[in-house]
């Protein structure tokens, strides 16, 4: 769960710290912990998304459940409630790089945190998210 007392920029930040942490950890072979870490922040930031969403559009006078929606781990679900599904289905028709990132992503989910992750999988969710040009974190960025 995450604290309702965050802003937007406290999410922003803690997502690129995670992503910090999670590179620290691959450079030490922590391939379980680096794995989840990166999932956690892509997580982050989406809920970032989130609140720009509803300080844009007031979302929250609408519809009385939006926020119980938000308290969730899965990425499409987030992906949704911070209203990004289009333009991503618009992006990743685009751009098959991106499409092949997010992909990658949509696997991860909070349960990660208890199994074991290779090398391969961890570097890959990690480039998958940090890839300066089609990155998932470079595509979050547009919107939070």
């Amino acid at each position: 769960m995450w604290a309702a007392s965050m802003d937007r920029a406290t999410l922003r930040s803690l997502a690129d710290d995670r992503i910090e942490d999670a590179r620290i950890l691959i450079e030490n072979d922590r391939w379980s912990a680096a794995y989840y870490l990166v999932g956690y922040a892509v997580e982050t930031a989406l809920k970032a998304c989130i609140l720009k969403f509803v300080a844009d559009t007031g979302v929250i006078f609408t519809d009385k459940k939006f926020a119980q929606k938000c308290w969730t781990h899965r990425i499409e679900d987030l992906v949704r409630q911070a209203n990004l599904e289009p333009r991503r289905g618009q992006d990743i028709s685009a751009n098959p790089t991106l499409d092949a990132n997010w992909g990658v992503v949509k696997q991860w989910t909070e349960t990660n945190r208890y199994e074991e992750k290779s090398a391969v999988e961890a570097k890959s969710l990690y480039d998958a998210v940090t890839d300066h040009t089609d990155g998932v974190m470079q595509w979050i960025r547009q919107h939070w």
